[in-house]
């Protein structure tokens, strides 16, 4: 829903943005070498970068305006710590720059979009509850 606005997309080609990047991780994490450290990237890498996609497919069925800024708030935690990792392959050895560069890209991008995207949920969820008191001094109508 408000994901998909402010990134121009539609609810349907975010969740076929999230699950392209979360095969694009495993197939990566499918490449890593298979030392201690390429385990413990790997595991991390893999289980946070499908976890966007799930989590954005979960956070399109909120049953509540709350329910949805929570679990978009997951996503968000997710794309961000995706990032972290792809940060850390190169650094550690595991894979080269120009590997990540491409998926570091997307993780950034989805990043910023459920960032925003909850901004403006939590900002819209205000206005509405805003809009629900009572003006001050005054009963609610009956």
């Amino acid at each position: 829903m408000l994901a998909c606005k402010k990134s121009g997309m539609n609810e349907r080609d975010l969740k076929l943005r999230t699950k392209k990047f979360a095969v694009d991780i495993l197939k990566l994490v499918d490449r890593l070498p298979k030392t201690r450290s390429g385990n413990i990237i790997g595991g991390q890498l893999g289980r946070c970068g499908t976890s966007v996609a799930a989590n954005y497919r979960a956070t399109c069925r909120g049953r509540s305006n709350d329910e949805f800024i929570a679990k978009l708030g997951v996503v968000e935690e997710e794309a961000d710590e995706s990032t972290f990792w792809l940060d850390i392959l190169p650094a550690s050895g595991n894979a080269t720059v120009e590997e990540i560069s491409p998926l570091l890209k997307e993780s950034r991008e989805l990043t910023a979009i459920f960032t925003s995207s909850c901004k403006t949920a939590k900002q819209n969820r205000a206005k509405k509850r805003k809009e629900k008191k009572p003006p001050k001094g005054k009963d609610p109508p009956k």
